[in-house]
């Protein structure tokens, strides 16, 4: 989430419109990365329902698996217009994918974390 935020800003000013919109996308990436992650921020954050419910459903292994891979393909789009250090954060977006693919294959449960937001924090903040 720290990389792909240092990198879309550094690359913000680059110049091209292509490597401009992909560095967007990465700093909207890592917001992303952000919520789906710490889901208390859900919570606290005013966000719209419609977000809300796009974040929910990223709660398996698969699914984060899908949506890191995702993310890190849009920013192999990089090496279309040239390369930049945007090509960092798809090789760990990809890795993060692989990580939890491999985590989902081999039947490893997500464990969520009541210090980020995992189960069990609803109920201490209500």
């Amino acid at each position: 989430m720290i990389l792909c935020f240092a990198l879309g800003i550094a690359n913000v000013f680059t110049g091209s419109i292509v490597i401009i919109a992909l560095s967007a996308v990465c700093l909207a990436s890592s917001f992303v990365i952000l919520f789906i992650e710490v889901p208390l921020l859900l919570r606290i954050c005013p966000t719209s329902p419609k977000f809300d419910s796009f974040i929910r459903k990223i709660t398996t292994n698969y699914m984060r698996a899908a949506a890191y891979f995702t993310m890190g393909l849009i920013q192999w789009l990089t090496i279309i217009s040239r390369a930049t250090s945007l090509i960092v954060a798809a090789v760990f977006l990809t890795a993060t994918s692989a990580c939890y693919l491999l985590a989902g294959i081999k039947g490893q449960a997500f464990v969520g974390s009541k210090t980020l937001g995992g189960a069990g924090v609803a109920q201490m903040i209500v």
